[in-house]
């Protein structure tokens, strides 16, 4: 038993070593939460507590729950096989596998991943003849889901209006086809598990005597249902129920748009009538400074449980801050400081660039390919290998090679046009008899199927004529505007993140079509349009090729703040620190959002073992436009003693938010100005002859006439009010080719 809890510190050993009641467990980042959770399972067993079949263990990982049985057996000689360890719906499986009857399912009964949910979804949606464009398939998949995980099947649904009721009729329907076909997705699980303990009292009472210690892991990111699910096999919270140990951290609570509630940890003080809350504040990860930033910033957030991380580790090195003008300027600069800590000796493994959003990797990943570092995406794909990236790829490579049959049989119907596989079965015959492309044998067929192929063809052949005197940033816009992919993601419940990657790629046309003409000899013409779309594709490609690094070589990490959660690096690089972009612009839209986007801002500074960067920029490349940028709050919230510029610092402002516009405040006793002033008109010497009040030319948009003017030299733009139809744009004079009329 000494040896079990030798090397606890006071608290770690209060929270193994507690009685036999209702316990929650405040957890700070990097303070020894899993190896509490582990000794405690151990103490309960050889302090003769309880025996291996009376303990169940909730994580929310498979790799933590073999983790966690992994070092209970090396521990102590434990037969591991009857103890109950693993995920939510890991364990709903197994409940469900041994009362199948009584669940109302066949005992061979099979599990529907995700992307077998969707296909299933597209399948009834098919076979009822609905249409897909007014209800999405992946739309109404997070809408059965969102039911499922809030405890309500389609009779319990409130349908406000017709819209409502008809995806709650076809949620009905889709429960009728699972049941039919003997499957269940992961929402079902965990629902069908709950409502087989809540109406059969002997299973319930089997399982309620059985379990006497319920320990859960990230208790910060269960939902509703996971709550009341861990409430019927406790007992709920009477004397005779099982004791629940709950493990979790309400400052990491970042997962909202799964589910998560974070009003889960507050109910079960008062539901259980807790009396037991023990604070994990010893931190075994970060050195003082980084840990001293995180609870600056953290204590800006109301309504939490309360906690202070601290370390005997010494203070560390100050956190470095850079200052960039770009955002290219930003990934260069993390690059050169790459490669000087590993001249210096510290692994490529043991360094993490961190970003808010996924659409950033696309800069960063271009600086390090171009430098020959060897990088990973982690929990994700490169920026070019993205399905929206993919497909808006794959109607540029039909603009530039119409007979590219790989880009034509990718996106010939998606977005879904009508076009299923016998039409294409019937077009590939066709082609393999006339010996043709595909995008030439359309031609040849009659029928519906030729009907619905030629009206695609005509698509692209528009989409060639209407592109190909525009430039190439415009060119992608325009591809993906009419094309539908934009619509279509729009349409998407979680295609926010899938937008902003394709608006990435805007941005990184216009960028590779700057580097094209600083390439240029003077007084050179520009290259056609055609040519630089050939090379910005095959630029594409070999940026997707193979120099991500192997399974085993070492390599940099990328990855967002969400996927670096549970994680820790030596160094770690957190870029974008910008308003509108950390914090994401939309959380000033939802409740809590800010605070959510602080709890993020505190995920990403925990991770940093030794040394932590944060950058941002005064301007960022967004839609294919420069944006110009305050520097984020999050960075005002971190005390200055603790910082080390690597840049001169501009004078700190204070935030006053207003619903529409933001503002800062100089200081005490001056008025508040707006956020970002426009920059002075620059002289028509550095607009290249042109000048505010002229009228101009765009192949695209037509005539117009300058009403405003800022930055210089490749930043330089100007505002220009075009007809009521194309309305007034911001564009960029390296790249918008305007002619003065």
């Amino acid at each position: 038993m000494s040896q079990l809890l030798d090397n606890l510190n006071p608290e770690q050993l209060a929270a193994v070593t507690l009685p036999s009641r209702h316990a929650l467990i405040l957890a700070g980042a990097g303070s020894g939460k899993t190896r509490v959770l582990i000794t405690r399972i151990a103490w309960l067993i050889q302090s003769s507590l309880c025996g291996p079949q009376g303990i169940l263990a909730v994580t929310f990982t498979n790799k933590a729950a073999k983790e966690m049985l992994t070092r209970l057996s090396a521990m102590f000689p434990i037969n591991t096989r009857g103890m109950w360890i693993g995920t939510f719906h890991g364990l709903c499986n197994r409940l469900l596998r041994a009362h199948h009857r009584d669940a109302g399912l066949p005992q061979l009964f099979q599990i529907l991943d995700s992307g077998d949910q969707l296909a299933s979804i597209k399948r009834l949606l098919k076979a009822l003849n609905v249409d897909d464009e007014k209800f999405p398939p992946r739309d109404l998949q997070h809408f059965i889901n969102g039911q499922k995980e809030a405890g309500r099947r389609p009779a319990a649904v409130e349908a406000w209006d017709d819209y409502t009721r008809r995806r709650v009729e076809l949620y009905a329907e889709y429960e009728a086809q699972c049941q039919r076909e003997a499957v269940v997705d992961f929402p079902e699980l965990l629902l069908r598990c709950y409502e087989l303990l809540e109406r059969n009292e002997p299973i319930r009472r089997h399982y309620q005597a059985r379990f006497r210690h319920i320990l859960v892991d990230e208790f910060q990111d269960t939902n509703v249902l996971q709550y009341q699910w861990l409430k019927l096999l406790a007992g709920g919270g009477g004397e005779e129920g099982a004791c629940l140990f709950c493990v979790g951290d309400d400052d990491q609570s970042i997962y909202r748009f799964r589910g998560a509630e974070i009003g889960n940890m507050r109910d079960f003080e008062r539901d259980f009538r807790v009396t037991d809350v023990i604070r994990l504040e010893q931190n075994y990860r970060s050195h003082g400074n980084i840990l001293d930033a995180a609870n600056a910033l953290i204590a800006n957030n109301t309504a939490r449980l309360g906690k202070n991380l601290w370390t005997d580790q010494g203070a560390g090195e100050p956190i470095r801050v850079y200052e960039a003008f770009t955002d290219n300027d930003e990934a260069r600069w993390i690059v050169e400081e790459i490669q000087s800590l590993v001249r210096e000796g510290t692994s490529r493994a043991g360094m993490a660039l961190l970003y808010r959003s996924n659409a950033q990797s696309r800069v960063l990943e271009h600086q390090l390919f171009s430098s020959g570092i060897a990088y990973r995406v982690y929990g994700g794909l490169r920026f070019f290998e993205r399905q929206e990236i993919k497909h808006a790829l794959a109607y540029l490579r039909l603009i530039a090679n119409p007979d590219d049959d790989t880009a034509f049989a990718r996106v010939v119907n998606f977005p879904t046009r009508g076009i299923g596989a016998r039409s294409l079965e019937a077009l590939q015959d066709a082609a393999r008899t006339w010996n043709t492309p595909l995008y030439q044998t359309v031609p040849h067929l009659s029928g519906k199927p030729g009907t619905s192929l030629a009206q695609f063809v005509m698509l692209i052949e528009r989409l060639r004529s209407e592109t190909r005197a525009l430039p190439l940033h415009e060119m992608v816009s325009h591809v993906i505007e009419m094309s539908g992919l934009r619509a279509h993601y729009r349409n998407e419940k979680e295609g926010q993140e899938r937008l902003e990657n394709l608006d990435e790629l805007v941005n990184a046309a216009a960028n590779f079509s700057a580097e094209v003409g600083a390439g240029q000899a003077p007084g050179e013409l520009p290259a056609e349009t055609a040519a630089v779309l050939a090379e910005f594709l095959a630029h594409a490609s070999l940026e997707a090729g193979d120099h991500q690094a192997d399974v085993g070589t070492e390599a940099v990490q990328l990855m967002t703040v969400h996927a670096a959660k549970g994680l820790e690096f030596d160094v770690v690089f957190l870029s974008g620190l910008e308003e509108g972009l950390f914090p994401h612009e939309n959380s000033a839209r939802e409740a809590d959002g800010l605070e959510e986007e602080r709890r993020l801002m505190y995920v990403a500074v925990t991770r940093a073992r030794k040394r932590l960067y944060v950058s941002f920029t005064q301007s960022r490349m967004l839609h294919g436009q420069v944006r110009y940028n305050m520097r984020s709050r999050f960075l005002e919230e971190i005390p200055e003693a603790l910082l080390k510029w690597l840049t001169p610092p501009n004078p700190r402002k204070s935030f006053v938010v207003e619903p529409s516009t933001r503002y800062y405040t100089p200081g005490p006793g001056k008025a508040a100005t707006p956020a970002m002033p426009p920059p002075p008109p620059q002289k028509s010497r550095d607009l290249g002859g042109l000048r505010i009040g002229q009228s101009v030319r765009h192949v695209r948009f037509g005539d117009g006439v300058i009403v405003a003017a800022e930055g210089s030299g490749n930043d330089a733009r100007v505002q220009v009010k075009f007809a009521a139809d194309a309305g007034t744009k911001w564009l960029m004079l390296a790249v918008a080719k305007l002619s003065p009329l």
